[in-house]
């Protein structure tokens, strides 16, 4: 599998953003200073990330399934629930394959490539 040159309008920007968002935060944070909110947001963005990374092919997709079994595992021993978690996917051994049964979107995501705001004519 190779990649673009490249990469796709805006993504590199981002893509160069959530890096210095992570410094800045493993910074910041130290053993005593997460709360349940701020770390189910940080399992969240890994989700996001790993999902978003997934459609590169199916090979990528299967080397990051153990990143999503990983953070169900870090929910689970942390005692944070997953509500949007998707039925029949209770077991941690599950893997997630890019478009298969039991995999779940994101719970957030970004307005799109095209997105270029709100325009008003004058």
């Amino acid at each position: 599998m190779e990649l673009s040159a490249h990469a796709g309008p805006g993504v590199e920007k981002a893509a160069e953003q959530a890096v210095e968002s992570a410094c800045h935060l493993a910074d910041l944070a130290g053993p005593d200073a997460w709360s349940t909110a701020a770390t189910e947001d940080v399992l969240d963005a890994i989700d996001t990330l790993t999902d978003t990374l997934s459609t590169v092919g199916e090979d990528l997709a299967q080397a990051l399934a153990a990143v999503a079994t990983a953070t169900a595992q870090a929910r689970r021993r942390l005692g944070i629930t997953v509500d949007d978690q998707a039925p029949g996917r209770d077991s941690a051994a599950s893997v997630p394959v890019a478009g298969g049964p039991g995999r779940r979107p994101p719970r957030r995501r970004g307005l799109g490539p095209g997105f270029r705001g709100i325009r008003k004519d004058r």
